[in-house]
């Protein structure tokens, strides 16, 4: 058995590991989990991830969990150009240096606008105001991080070429624009580097992988997205009580 990818394009982390994969021509079988289905929580897929969550890399016997680690795995096993995890010892460390900073600061932070606005109602539940307009004020700060901090005068986000922190990023921002969020407006800067990785990447793949994270909204108003089963209630509504 080839490389087996379990995905779901509504996920960042699945969206930036599919984009990676194709973008470098990775052989691979896709396996779609349908998380809003449940079947992320399903026995079969236990067996694969006991976190039972995606991105999972399954090569053979070696399973890995964490986008992060399977881009790292991608890149060091199919040799793929140096300026996505480079070999120099400081340009890489930049690269770690971000994807730290994106598990504590905007992993968490960017997804919660679907949560309220999608996920939230379609198991009958409202995230508070008061919530939501905390995480608008993390969202903000996040982005004047993103974009001094790490941005600053270059092209990109860890140097003059795209790396996986790009990728990360972008997938993640692509999560509150889906639902309405104008993210890049009055950020000239943060505009023009979204601008450059969609143009690295190519528009077909763009359209390709965001095509139903970009739909969801009216998905959501057509009433055409699964309803969630009862056995995923516990942890959509611990995800939600987690909102800070």
């Amino acid at each position: 058995m080839g490389l087996e990818l379990y995905l779901n394009l509504l996920s960042q982390p699945s969206r930036a590991v599919y984009i990676f994969a194709k973008k470098n021509g990775i052989p691979f079988e896709l396996r779609t989990v349908d998380i809003i289905k449940g079947q992320h929580r399903s026995k079969e897929f236990f067996q694969i991830n006991s976190l039972q969550k995606v991105p999972v890399l399954k090569d053979g016997d070696f399973i890995l969990t964490e986008s992060s680690a399977i881009l790292i795995y991608l890149s060091c096993k199919y040799q793929t150009a140096d300026h996505w995890y480079p070999s120099d010892l400081q340009a890489r460390a930049r690269v770690h240096e971000y994807l730290g900073w994106h598990a504590d600061c905007i992993r968490g932070t960017f997804g919660v606008p679907m949560w309220v606005q999608v996920l939230g109602p379609l198991i009958g539940v409202q995230v508070p105001e008061e919530k939501v307009e905390r995480n608008r004020t993390a969202i903000d700060q996040a982005l004047q991080w993103l974009e001094n901090k790490f941005l600053g005068d270059r092209l990109f986000l860890a140097g003059q070429q795209v790396t996986l922190a790009d990728l990360m990023a972008l997938e993640e921002l692509m999560q509150p624009v889906a639902v309405g969020y104008e993210l890049f407006k009055g950020r000239p800067r943060l505009a023009a580097w979204r601008e450059r990785v969609e143009a690295f990447l190519g528009a077909e793949l763009c359209q390709e992988t965001h095509s139903l994270i970009l739909s969801i909204l009216e998905q959501a108003a057509k009433k055409t997205l699964p309803t969630p089963p009862p056995e995923v209630y516990p942890t959509m509504l611990l995800r939600i009580a987690r909102i800070p």
